[in-house]
């Protein structure tokens, strides 16, 4: 059976639940060089459904709220440069959870947003 998945979208794609989604689009806008491709808010100015694009992978997020509580994830990335990448996390007000170092699949380093979730960077190059 054929599958109907709309165009940019994945079979698995993440969806949290954050505290604070605008400042999150924008972290992974900043950091990470995504885009956002979908936002809907909600009456109260709160985002109701948005997502972003980074490469070809599609992350689905929202604001928590009474009803839907905080759930955040562990996601793996490569990128071109860890060590850029880590760095630019840093300055985005990350905390470190693996400084950057030489693995037997690349240069890998991890990094928690201040959202609570954990990005395990592994550069390309």
């Amino acid at each position: 059976m054929a599958l109907n998945i709309p165009e940019g979208n994945n079979h698995v794609m993440p969806y949290l639940i954050l505290q604070g989604a605008d400042k999150f689009s924008e972290f992974v806008q900043k950091v990470f060089g995504a885009s956002e491709t979908v936002r809907h808010m909600n009456s109260d100015n709160t985002v109701m459904h948005a997502q972003v694009v980074i490469g070809d992978s599609t992350i689905m997020f929202a604001d928590s709220n009474e009803r839907f509580s905080p759930m955040t994830a562990g996601m793996f990335i490569y990128v071109a440069d860890a060590d850029e990448t880590y760095r630019k996390a840093l300055d985005a007000g990350c905390s470190s959870v693996m400084e950057p170092a030489d693995q037997e699949y690349g240069r890998a380093c991890g990094v928690k947003d201040q959202f609570g979730n954990t990005w395990w960077i592994t550069g390309v190059r």
